[in-house]
């Protein structure tokens, strides 16, 4: 069956002063998770193992994203997670900058899409 999505969340999170890039990304995936209560699996009959989850995190330095240890953040499902070019590094007078990360959160399911 074709994988199909069926949510899409945004979030962004911040590291204000350790200049912690995975942090500011655990923080952007908690703000597009945590005001949500994601209910598709059982919408349409399927176990929650069987969601897809594809995470694109963007922040100014993607390799400094331990993106291994960002799949703990969801409870279940095939997480994969990947980082890329984006965000914001906002300069501080005193040193290191503010990372601003942002997080795109797709589930999806292999089943048929609805017409």
């Amino acid at each position: 069956m074709p994988k199909t999505r069926v949510l899409t969340e945004f979030g962004m999170g911040t590291s204000l002063r350790r200049q912690d890039y995975t942090e500011a990304a655990r923080r952007a995936l908690r703000d597009a998770l945590w005001r949500n209560s994601i209910n598709m699996a059982e919408l349409f009959g399927l176990d929650k193992s069987e969601m897809l989850i594809d995470v694109e995190i963007a922040v100014q330095q993607p390799d400094a994203v331990d993106c291994a240890t960002l799949e703990s953040t969801f409870p279940y499902g095939r997480v994969r997670i990947t980082a890329t070019h984006g965000g914001l590094d906002v300069p501080r007078p005193d040193g290191a900058p503010t990372v601003i990360a942002n997080a795109a959160i797709s589930v999806s399911f292999d089943m048929e899409p609805s017409q």
